[in-house]
């Protein structure tokens, strides 16, 4: 795209991309490039380098003698200085030599068509912008003009000029208006022109793509590429060698190795593009926050879901709530919902004394813009609280803000006291009424406002944001669908009460580290043309209190900074449960605005049917957005999306045309409140809404039968069927043809904890896998699903992957027991191999290790968070995952449906790290146990047979140990967590201890060494056949 007009660079004569500079290659169309040789200074805006004369292009004064001629150059000039004898004023010029983004409206020759844009919030020319690297939506140009086409292309050139000029003069009276005092001139010195070039930083991208370096791509790819050739040449080597006196161990691994292989190329092809990203909070500010101006930020609404307050403490919560309640962002547009889907009064309780301390912490943060803005978090870090604070009051405010901080541990603390034995009668609430949920199973709905705009304002006399209790009604008979039922419910009273533009959700545990993580998510939420496809901003998972060698993979460091990089540069990365931002259109199931490239045919429909641009040149469905927006074929959506600038009443009668109000109601339920707030697509609640009957609706939409016949859970919201809602929820977007983005700030935007314990870590992997078992079995498996809708193959790729990885269970565990077989048979898996047999071997393993070493240069993981990851996928691959094959299929095909356990999320106050040494004894255990018990027997009897047949069964014996050592060394960390922390002695001293002890012991009984010489000669003369 030109960085000056946002129209498409084209072509030059011979054929290539039109490059006018030959330096910087600073990218500007053929027409801008014209001008700017006769009109302007002749030099490239971005290095200042001459521009040279290219061939189509007219000659100007300076251009060398020896270029070659051009007939179609004086045509050009022509038209330029009659377009200049029309022209009033002369042309507006860059400002401090920044590129313009885009504001120019643009036609493309192969469509014949001119640009057009609308800003965000509205239809104001001031804030209209245009990414320059996205393309835009198109309109048809007006019939009426019999062009020939290179007088449409002056015309066009003249209309761009025309409409970027009034836009220019338009921002400079702006900026004249709010600051006439100022005495700087046009040119940007002085106040002025500093405004000015805030203008131009206020055009200027919200956010960026930073591509990783080619020089640690292109080897990576490379190696990628040469590892599946050598993947090919080994298999065939395997398959056509076998092993005849141990056929059924080859066969096994020559299985294995398949499924292996298969199972590599689905996890490799999706990281084989990606890339990083950079957001501009200053460009944000200077576009949406004016200062003396009401802030243009769009509304948010976050959501904490908790369960069972005793294994989700309170404080936690408590925590996590503070945390929003203190986020940069205006605190009118932020609203706050707890799901307590336990109806526990401990939470409600707990809540209302969050509240109450919110009062005070709050100001106190954003007085000192301290970080983290959860207490016990900030209270906690070993820094100097005292740098770049130079407010004299900060000491005394400090402490006075943790003794009242120790005060709220201490009520908070008796709460949960108290809440350990529960009265026969059940819990009285202050006013002397039962709790109403004293019955977690069947109770009413209930909302309380703790804080917001009529709930109590903070010491200082400020507003604070909206929090509200909320606790869904549940009755018995009724499917409540667990976390993701719990969440539609939110987004139904949130849409009654606040009607947030955009919903970020969390888990109770995982608080705000980063201030300003909304505005970090809104950089491409509300960019004009990214946001309107981007379902959603999905945030890595950062974690505290893991110990540093992150012995089980808490930190999963490996998918967030690699995986999920990859997945960035294809559709966007999978939701991964917490720390993301949605746009709440993309929750009620409607389809993105697709520009025409979006619309392009994905490369399987290419390659068999071509791209279609002849047919979109005759196709006049191709027309302006603000009349229909780009629908898929996957879509299931009934209502069509349109602009809502003009309030919600301009939409009724717009609507009524296109549907029954039964068929809305059969969509969203049976509330006109509910229905009226999926109009607003910039947030807020409908004008015509009557405040006095918000709470009751709110009730009425998180009843138990509301759902019923309606399409929550289905098509809209958070998607039914899996135990992990997350990834069958984002898949229904990726099909449908939305982004998602994957945002990394240098800051870590939210923390949480993880279960550092082996037991309560395998049980949440087991949840995992169980949830991609039942994906796989459902109607919405990625392996049939969506193929006429827009997701993108290699995205689809990724998508297998993540619900066909527990199957790789089965084959792994029967790989991890092949070396102990051998051992304990004397046979082995490989025959007798050649040197050039054996070439294969050692590239295979050379490409393995190079891959694996590319992957971490230019994705920044070390190389022991890497190991840890072979680890535990071995671990979790021998265990959970295994449990998992096996109750899924038991759920699926026999009904029998299995628990969902909540992990484990209580502070660590016996010391640092004593979870993890904690032994809690579990059906998991089993098979990994079994595995490493094997092996350590495997080598001893290997090793036994090795001394009484002779040395020269030494050579294969090594080859065998090598594997067991493999599965043993994997399984390593399991070990450790088997033996705890007994008598604190190494358990790598244990284990080395008990095999070099059984080794010594054969060697003793083989040497014999009490045994003397004569009586040693008899035995040997005896033999056998003695």
């Amino acid at each position: 795209m030109c960085q000056i007009c946002g129209d498409t660079i084209g072509l030059a004569s011979t054929g290539d991309v039109f490059v006018a500079c030959n330096q910087c290659a600073f990218p500007i169309c053929r027409p801008c490039y014209e001008y700017e040789r006769k009109d302007v200074n002749q030099c490239c805006p971005q290095c200042k380098t001459r521009y040279k004369w290219q061939k189509g292009s007219p000659r100007v004064e300076g251009d060398d003698d020896d270029d070659d001629n051009d007939d179609n150059g004086y045509e050009m000039i022509n038209a330029r200085k009659q377009w200049e004898q029309e022209s009033e004023q002369p042309i507006p010029l860059l400002i401090d030599e920044q590129p313009i983004s885009g504001e120019i409206s643009c036609a493309t020759s192969d469509t014949q068509s001119v640009r057009t844009t609308s800003g965000p919030l509205g239809s104001s020319e001031n804030d209209q912008y245009v990414d320059p690297n996205q393309p835009d939506q198109v309109r048809i140009v007006d019939p009426s003009k019999d062009l020939s086409s290179d007088g449409l292309r002056n015309i066009e050139w003249k209309e761009r000029i025309h409409s970027w000029k009034l836009k220019q003069e338009r921002n400079v009276m702006h900026i004249a208006g709010r600051y006439s005092e100022g005495k700087g001139d046009i040119e940007g010195t002085g106040s002025n022109g500093e405004e000015l070039q805030m203008v131009d930083d206020a055009r200027l991208p919200l956010s960026r793509v930073v591509p990783i370096s080619s020089s640690k791509l292109t080897p990576y790819r490379v190696v990628i590429i040469l590892r599946l050739i050598i993947l090919g040449f080994f298999l065939q080597y395997r398959i056509t060698h076998p092993v005849k006196d141990a056929y059924p161990l080859w066969s096994t691994s020559v299985i294995c190795e398949i499924w292996f292989a298969l199972s590599w190329i689905l996890d490799q092809f999706p990281k084989w593009s990606p890339i990083n990203r950079q957001t501009y909070l200053n460009r944000l500010a200077l576009r949406y926050e004016l200062e003396g101006e009401p802030s243009q930020l769009l509304p948010i609404d976050i959501f904490v879901s908790t369960v069972d307050p005793l294994k989700e403490p309170p404080l936690v919560t408590a925590n996590t709530v503070l945390s929003i309640l203190a986020v940069d962002y205006p605190v009118d547009k932020v609203s706050c919902y707890v799901s307590d889907d336990g109806s526990a009064m401990l939470t409600f309780e707990a809540l209302s004394e969050t509240a109450e301390f919110a009062k005070k912490w709050v100001p106190f943060c954003k007085r000192y813009n301290i970080e983290p803005r959860a207490p016990e978090f900030y209270f906690l870090q070993k820094i100097d609280y005292l740098k770049d604070k130079i407010q004299p009051s900060f000491v005394k405010e400090r402490r006075a803000m943790k003794r009242e901080y120790e005060e709220f541990k201490v009520r908070i603390n008796a709460l949960v006291a108290k809440a350990q034995k529960i009265p026969e009668e059940g819990w009285t609430m202050q006013a002397g009424t039962p709790w109403p949920g004293n019955n977690h199973r069947d109770h009413p709905g209930m909302i309380q406002v703790f804080l917001g705009h009529s709930g109590g304002l903070d010491m200082d006399g400020n507003e604070l944001p909206r929090l509200v209790y909320v606790s869904r009604e549940k009755r018995p008979g009724f499917q409540h669908h667990k976390k993701a039922g719990a969440m539609n419910a939110l987004i139904r009273v949130s849409a009654v009460l606040t009607n947030g533009a955009y919903i970020l959700n969390v888990d109770c545990d995982h608080y705000f580290n980063n201030s300003k993580a909304l505005k970090e998510a809104m950089c491409f939420m509300m960019d004009p043309v990214l946001g309107k496809k981007t379902c959603y901003v999905q945030f890595p998972q950062r974690f505290d209190g893991i110990d540093s060698h992150d012995r089980y993979a808490n930190r999963n460091i490996v998918f967030f900074d690699i995986n999920l990089k990859g997945l960035d540069g294809i559709q966007g990365p999978v939701y991964v449960g917490t720390g993301c931002c949605f746009n709440r259109n993309a929750l009620y199931g409607y389809d993105p605005v697709l520009t025409e490239e979006d619309l392009e045919p994905n490369i399987i429909v290419k390659s068999c049917w071509g791209s279609g641009k002849k047919s979109r040149g005759r196709n006049k469905n191709y027309i302006d957005n603000n009349m229909t927006p780009k629908r898929t074929e996957s879509s299931v959506s009934i209502i069509s999306r349109e602009d809502t600038e003009e309030g919600v009443e301009d939409y009724d009668d717009e609507r009524s045309l296109l549907m029954s109000e039964e068929s809305l109601e059969k969509r969203f339920g049976h509330s006109p409140v509910l229905i009226a707030a999926t109009f607003m697509d910039q947030g807020g609640i409908p004008p015509s809404t009557n405040p006095s009957i918000l709470l009751k609706e709110a009730i009425h939409v998180i009843s138990c039968a509301y759902e019923d016949k309606t399409e929550w859970g289905k098509e809209i919201g958070w998607i039914y069927g899996s135990v992990t809602e997350d990834i069958l929820t984002g898949f229904k977007m990726h099909a449908r043809g939305w982004i998602s983005i994957y945002c990394m700030p240098y800051r870590p935007a939210f923390k949480g904890s993880a279960p550092i314990n082996l037991s309560d870590r395998l049980n949440q992997v087991l949840r995992w896998a169980l949830g991609s078992i039942e994906i796989f079995l459902s109607r919405h498996c990625p392996l049939w699903y969506g193929y006429n809708g827009r997701l993108k193959p290699l995205q689809r790729l990724a998508y297998i992957n993540t619900i066909v990885y527990p199957l790789t269970s089965i084959p792994l565990i029967a790989y991890c027991t092949l070396p102990a077989f051998c051992l304990i048979t004397n046979r082995f898996i490989i025959p007798e191999i050649s040197n050039f047999a054996s070439m294969w071997f050692i590239l295979l393993f050379t490409s393995i290790i190079g891959t694996s070493l590319l992957e971490l240069w230019w994705s920044g993981v070390s190389l022991e968070s890497w190991w840890r990851n072979e680890q535990f996928w071995v671990i979790g691959g021998t265990s959970a995952h295994l449990f998992a094959v096996f109750q899924g299929f038991l759920k699926v095909l026999a009904g029998i449906d299995t628990n969902f356990t909540v992990t484990s999320k209580a502070s660590d106050e016996d010391g640092d790290f004593s979870e993890l040494y904690v032994f809690k004894w579990t059906s998991l255990l089993i098979p990994p146990t079994t595995v490493l018990i094997v092996n350590l027997v495997g080598i001893v009897a290997g090793v036994s047979i090795a001394i009484n047949t002779g040395y020269q069964s030494w050579g294969p014996l090594f080859g065998k140990l090598f594997f067991a050592i493999w599965v043993i060394s994997h399984l390593y960390p399991f070990l450790k967590g088997l033996l705890g922390r007994q008598n604190r002695t190494p358990t790598i001293v244990i284990v080395w201890s008990s095999l070099f002890a059984s080794i010594f012991s054969l060697l003793w009984v083989r040497i014999d060494p009490f045994i003397n010489g004569s009586s040693k000669a008899s035995h040997g003369q005896c033999g056998i056949n003695c």
